[in-house]
């Protein structure tokens, strides 16, 4: 039997075992875990000019809006320092968001936080979590960054400061608290 003329170009099992030995510290060369603190104001226009969210997905049949299981929304976001959408820009919120309760009453957020503000400029933050809609404050997931949020983790307490459901805009006050090096 003759060998074949090509190989596998990814490591053994054991060079990837090897791998993981070369550094097992790897945490401790990044430095001290920073703690940062920020609010800011996201403006989830649905309705009227400028939209920031969209149905892109949603039950045949069925109205494609906010309240309504199983609707997709693509989101971009604008992320301000004050309740005015005329306040200074942070960044934007851009993903996803779903309707994932049967009742309506729950939204599923994957976003990046892009930030476009001077102390944070290119830096990301990635959130997760269930935005109970109906609730006065809810708790989202800080899952990881990039840039100047590298390896993050945390939280974000959301407060919808205003909301107009005919027109299916609100704006919602971000309280958030990441871990990072």
């Amino acid at each position: 039997m003759t060998e074949p003329k090509w190989r596998p170009k990814t490591p053994s099992l054991a060079v990837c075992a090897r791998m993981e030995e070369i550094n097992p510290n790897t945490e401790a060369k990044l430095g001290n875990l920073k703690e940062t603190n920020m609010v800011f104001y996201m403006h989830d226009i649905e309705g009227g000019t400028n939209i920031t969210a969209i149905p892109v997905a949603g039950i045949p049949n069925k109205r494609w809006w906010i309240l309504q299981f199983g609707t997709i929304y693509a989101a971009d976001e604008l992320l301000t320092e004050q309740y005015d959408s005329n306040s200074t820009q942070v960044g934007r919120a851009h993903g996803i968001y779903v309707n994932s309760a049967l009742d309506g009453s729950d939204l599923h957020f994957l976003l990046s936080l892009v930030f476009t503000n001077k102390a944070f400029n290119g830096s990301t933050l990635e959130i997760q979590g269930a935005d109970r809609v109906f609730q006065k404050y809810r708790e989202v997931s800080v899952v990881s960054g990039t840039g100047k949020f590298r390896l993050a983790r945390g939280y974000a307490i959301l407060e919808t400061v205003y909301i107009d459901l005919v027109a299916s805009n609100a704006i919602i006050r971000w309280n958030l608290t990441a871990y990072h090096y």
